[in-house]
């Protein structure tokens, strides 16, 4: 391959990256601090990139630049942040959080593939108790924030401004199809940090750990009602607005690892959570449709149970409410 035909290659590659509303000279121009012109030239390989040049648009949509040229390096580049109490701040978390929602969502094509080893997050944004929850476990028992260190959980603790950002969130996730492979023990990581926290004296009272159970009760009902109808509904007690669709499918032989995948007019993401509230994410062809692979396969020995199925469909969401069940009837005793 000539350099000219690589040079090409290279910004159609970034091109692809780009939500439909940007102007993709205007990116590139912005972000070499050149005019709309010279990148122009650049784009139709009529001048020559500079090395200096090919390391900030890199840098800027995470690009692997072995990968994309096919040099068998077997590296990926994968971009992320890591959280710690001298760094982190939850309000700029969640806000990125949003943005990556957002971009998902600015595509005309998209899809949001989910493999969680947790309920995924959204589900709790619609209960304000859950996400506060959430949040407070977040601070003081992951990232050890010093002020959480002898706090009493507060259902009614979240900050207006992030609660605000979480519906945000949710309601963008609402208007993205996603398909999500669920098992029976997705619910068990939620169920282990309030059991934790009821037995370090964490809850100020049982009806606290009451209001929370019933809160992850209500949470499944509503996950339920929603693969029922086969789409997202906006959050209950503000009218079932449909919204995108949504398949969940479920299987009993593999939990999952918390990965997600966007695919975005054609173009695949894979995004990792990791360390329980990190996530770091890579456009990398190769490890986008190997992970798109994994997903098919696991699809393809697991069940649909949105809109069909009814019979699986009750079978499973009782299932996790038993086991919601035996916790709360733990607290009596």
């Amino acid at each position: 391959m000539d350099s000219t035909g690589a040079q090409q290659i290279f910004f159609n590659h970034i091109k692809g990256l780009l939500p439909p509303h940007i102007s993709f000279v205007d990116e590139i121009a912005q972000i070499l601090d050149i005019s709309n012109d010279s990148a122009y030239r650049r784009i139709r390989g009529e001048k020559p990139i500079a090395l200096e040049e090919i390391k900030k648009l890199c840098v800027k949509f995470n690009i692997s630049l072995d990968q994309l040229l096919h040099l068998d390096s077997h590296s990926m580049v994968f971009s992320g942040r890591l959280a710690s109490p001298q760094t982190f701040n939850f309000e700029s978390y969640l806000d990125d959080f949003l943005q990556q929602m957002l971009f998902i969502e600015s595509f005309e094509q998209k899809e949001l593939l989910i493999l969680p080893k947790d309920v995924p997050v959204y589900h709790y944004y619609n209960f304000p108790e859950l996400a506060a929850f959430k949040y407070f476990f977040w601070m003081k028992t992951i990232l050890c924030y010093p002020e959480y260190s002898k706090t009493i959980f507060n259902p009614s603790a979240m900050a207006e401004n992030l609660m605000k950002t979480a519906e945000k969130i949710l309601t963008s996730y609402n208007k993205i199809p996603s398909t999500e492979i669920w098992n029976v023990e997705n619910i068990n990581t939620t169920l282990r940090q309030i059991e934790y926290y009821r037995e370090t004296g964490v809850f100020a009272s049982d009806d606290d750990v009451q209001k929370i159970y019933d809160c992850l009760e209500k949470s499944i009902d509503f996950v339920e009602l929603q693969a029922e109808t086969g789409y997202k509904i906006n959050q209950p007690g503000k009218g079932q607005h449909q919204g995108a669709p949504f398949n969940i499918y479920i299987n009993d032989f593999i939990l999952g690892d918390n990965t997600y995948l966007p695919i975005l007019n054609g173009k695949k993401i894979v995004f990792l959570i990791h360390t329980h509230l990190n996530y770091m994410h890579t456009k990398d062809a190769a490890m986008a449709e190997y992970t798109y692979n994994h997903f098919q396969n696991i699809l393809h020995k697991s069940t649909l149970i949105s809109v069909v199925g009814e019979k699986e469909r009750r079978r499973f969401f009782n299932r996790i409410r038993l086991n919601i069940d035996a916790r709360k009837i733990g607290i009596l005793h």
